[in-house]
């Protein structure tokens, strides 16, 4: 039980002591540009203090700055901050944001995006910056989008408040490739939320901020996003030009190749061109000339591409075909890469799981199918996201159409499919051909 709503609200964000010595710090930092008082920046915490604010049995304030980072950090007064926690009632698994609140947020990151103003950062600043920005990349597989979403929000207003105080154009440069990663992170972040549009908006952002620095993988991963919204959307061959234009920017790695070829393919699957879907499937597996970039490889997570996920990127893409034996394999493979790693990964885990069970239901192997949509079904509301639940729902589908429909095992599970998605907003599910590469 919480003893402080300082503490509460630390256990709520699942920070460890280190994760609120660098919010702190990074509070201080912000409220010494606020104060103008630059010796504020240097403020932080140590561990015996934070264990003190947190159980409940401090009765005055602390010494000034802390007050007033603390008040920034969180958003309360300070003395609320370490008296009582709240009582609250029970909280739904899946966070709650709402598309407002994410349309606002994509039409900020957009207003800022043709901007710029002043002077000059200090390097440790920007460095902070960065690590930030490639911890939350790397952390998303293990985050929920939600979670992800008011993250990836925080570091876009940093870099852009940021980019208003520095005119050195190497910052600059670093700050506009921060902002449009977080662009695009949420970007995938939106999108798992629900809302489209707003999803589109953002990888348009990121689109820009990669222009401004002429910066060919980001470009290049924003136009690989705008493609996969649009078969999503039903525009499959505006996907084929869209990834067409995102293979010719400049300075790719391999990562993002694969992971271009991977759109590609599921983009000319939806076309009905089994055979160039193929071929880009073949691409994505052969694909290792060494080369990397500062983004899909650098920062990597969610940029990157690794095997398992290219693997159930292509199971999907080879459903579309009508391929059961190769979607199989590849869902398997991503299945068995992930083993082998003991990787945490339960969007991509569950995404690969559930095109399993549909490639082998096209085989009429039922009992294989159960038994591969049961991980599935053990994952909690807040990774029910959209690229999930379409999967889910075109087992489903399959499995009304099948011959094995009747069957006393078919009937239980589609009982259980039906559970899983009834909770998920209805603008979550649409056409269950619509599906994402690695999202």
């Amino acid at each position: 039980m919480e003893r402080s709503l300082l503490q509460q609200l630390v256990r709520r964000r699942g920070w460890t002591f280190s994760g609120f010595q660098r919010a702190y710090e990074q509070a201080a930092r912000e409220v010494a540009v606020l104060e103008k008082d630059p010796a504020i920046a240097t403020a932080s915490v140590a561990e015996q203090t934070f264990r003190r604010w947190t159980a409940g049995s401090v009765r005055t304030l602390p010494n000034p700055p802390a007050p007033a980072i603390l008040e920034h950090l969180l958003g309360r007064p300070a003395a609320d901050l370490l008296g009582p926690p709240e009582e609250t009632a029970p909280q739904p698994m899946e966070p709650a944001i709402d598309e407002s609140e994410i349309r606002m947020t994509a039409r900020d990151a957009a207003d800022h995006a043709s901007s710029a103003a002043s002077q000059a950062l200090p390097e440790l600043t920007l460095d902070q910056l960065e690590d930030d920005v490639r911890a939350l990349a790397r952390d998303y597989i293990h985050t929920s989008p939600a979670e992800s979403y008011r993250r990836g929000a925080e570091l876009l207003h940093i870099a852009q408040a940021m980019l208003d105080r520095t005119q050195r154009p190497r910052q600059r440069e670093r700050l506009y490739l921060h902002a449009g990663a977080m662009a695009a992170l949420m970007t995938s972040a939106g999108f798992d939320l629900g809302s489209l549009s707003s999803a589109v908006q953002l990888a348009r952002t990121a689109a820009l901020y990669g222009e401004v620095i002429d910066h060919g993988p980001l470009q290049a991963y924003a136009h690989g996003t705008l493609a996969y919204l649009a078969y999503w959307s039903g525009r499959p061959g505006d996907a084929v030009r869209l990834v067409a234009t995102a293979q010719r920017f400049g300075g790719l790695g391999d990562t993002a190749a694969v992971r271009l070829a991977t759109i590609s393919g599921r983009a000319h699957a939806h076309l009905g061109d089994t055979r160039t879907a193929q071929q880009a499937v073949r691409q994505s597996v052969d694909t290792d000339s060494g080369r990397r970039d500062e983004l899909h490889d650098g920062i990597g997570g969610e940029f990157g591409m690794p095997p398992e996920r290219a693997a159930m990127s292509n199971a999907t893409t080879l459903l579309l075909t009508h391929d059961g034996p190769g979607a199989e394999e590849a869902a398997r493979r991503a299945l068995d890469l992930m083993d082998a790693q003991a990787a945490d990964q339960p969007g991509v885990r569950g995404k690969a799981a559930a095109d399993l069970a549909r490639a082998r239901l096209l085989r009429r192997d039922l009992d294989g199918a159960v038994h591969a949509v049961e991980p599935v079904l053990a994952l909690g509301c807040e990774w029910r996201t959209l690229g999930l639940t379409e999967r889910v729902s075109g087992l489903r589908a399959d499995l009304a159409h099948s011959e094995l429909h009747d069957a006393v095992a078919a009937r239980q599970l589609g009982d259980q499919l039906e559970a899983f998605t009834s909770g998920v907003p209805s603008r979550a599910l649409g056409s269950a051909k619509a599906l994402l590469p690695g999202v």
